[in-house]
């Protein structure tokens, strides 16, 4: 019973760590889709700054591929509502009025409710509740950090875009907006390198640091070009922050696809380690099983052994002997062959002799 017992907490605990381990993964793959998604929306908001009403090509693409996902993990993840109302919005960009302050406000309704979904699916997935440091790291780096770093950016350069053309109170409206939007991304980046650093400290991956080197070395250069561009206290550089964000915006997709290839393949080798546990418990159930029954069996066919061989007392009567009664033979007669002992005067050669004496 103590062996049963414990068995079932030990199943019980496996059970739910892979449970966990299994619902983990599938936030990464939501999160997998929703990294174009939110470039797709930045793209979208610098173009319609630029005049073009027509969403980008990139827009639907993800938008399909975030919905067909959706369909078969927003049960587990509880996102179908939350996605639901980021569909409806990004269908009703094209239709922003209100000038550059407008367009601007309709899309950062939009990128704040994708915002929203990041954090529900880390949330509703447990990444945000995961126990090891590096995937914990990593998953505040790649539904936090990297996306609202893209977001920050985005609005940061088409802030400074429509400085260029602003006039008046919307001038003086937009450069107060353009500074925090500067600030903000700073804070963001060191947010995220930070996040970086710490998953690289502690993780039990041989692959996830000579990843990040590259591709966080190119977001790094993208960042101060950035900076660069934007000016901070003084006049914006349109054209030099213009291709830091072209940089930028492919060092951070880089970043995410190594990221979340880590998370996967951390998650994939404990999915992996707790299945070989499993294995394990069954193969301890078994023997104890099977050692149980030994102690059961055992001595049940002992004792029939026992109660089938015969019982041997070590007494020999006249004319028996040991072997005799081992064997079960019923003893010789007594006189008969097998009894050497003569009769009385069966050892007197003449009965001539004992006749004369009696005369």
């Amino acid at each position: 019973m103590p062996t049963a017992v414990l068995f079932g907490r030990v199943w019980q605990q496996n059970s739910d760590l892979r449970a966990q381990t299994d619902l983990e993964r599938e936030g990464v793959q939501y999160i997998t889709a929703l990294a174009p998604l939110v470039s797709a929306l930045a793209e979208s908001q610098s173009s319609a700054l630029q005049g073009v009403t027509a969403p980008p090509d990139s827009l639907a693409t993800a938008v399909s591929r975030v919905s067909a996902l959706d369909s078969s993990l927003g049960d587990d993840l509880k996102t179908k509502e939350r996605w639901a109302d980021l569909q409806d919005k990004i269908a009703k960009l094209p239709k922003a009025t209100g000038g550059p302050l407008g367009i601007l406000q309709a899309h950062t309704e939009a990128t704040d409710l994708a915002l929203a979904l990041y954090s529900a699916v880390r949330r509703n997935s447990e990444l945000a509740r995961d126990p090891d440091s590096d995937v914990s790291n990593l998953q505040q780096a790649v539904a936090i950090d990297m996306p609202t770093t893209v977001i920050l950016v985005s609005r940061m350069a088409d802030y400074a875009q429509a400085l260029q053309t602003a006039t008046g109170t919307t001038q003086a409206t937009l450069a107060i907006q353009f500074g925090q939007e500067v600030l903000a991304v700073q804070d963001s980046v060191n947010s995220l390198t930070e996040s970086l650093q710490n998953a690289v400290d502690n993780t039990k991956s041989s692959t996830l640091s000579g990843g990040l080197v590259t591709t966080l070395d190119s977001f790094r250069r993208g960042v101060e070009s950035m900076t660069r561009g934007a000016n901070p206290g003084g006049t914006p550089n349109v054209a030099t922050m213009s291709t830091a964000q072209t940089a930028l915006q492919t060092a951070l997709n880089a970043l995410a696809g190594v990221t979340l290839k880590e998370m996967d393949k951390l998650l994939a080798d404990r999915a992996d380690s707790l299945s070989y546990r499993r294995v394990e418990a069954l193969l301890a159930a078994a023997v104890a099983v099977l050692l149980v029954i030994g102690a059961l069996v055992l001595p049940v066919l002992s004792r029939r052994r026992e109660e089938s061989e015969p019982v041997t007392t070590g007494y020999t009567g006249p004319g028996e002997s040991t072997r005799d009664i081992a064997a079960g033979r019923p003893a010789a007669p007594y006189g008969g062959q097998y009894d050497l002992t003569p009769a009385y005067g069966d050892n007197d050669p003449t009965r001539r002799e004992r006749s004369g004496a009696v005369r």
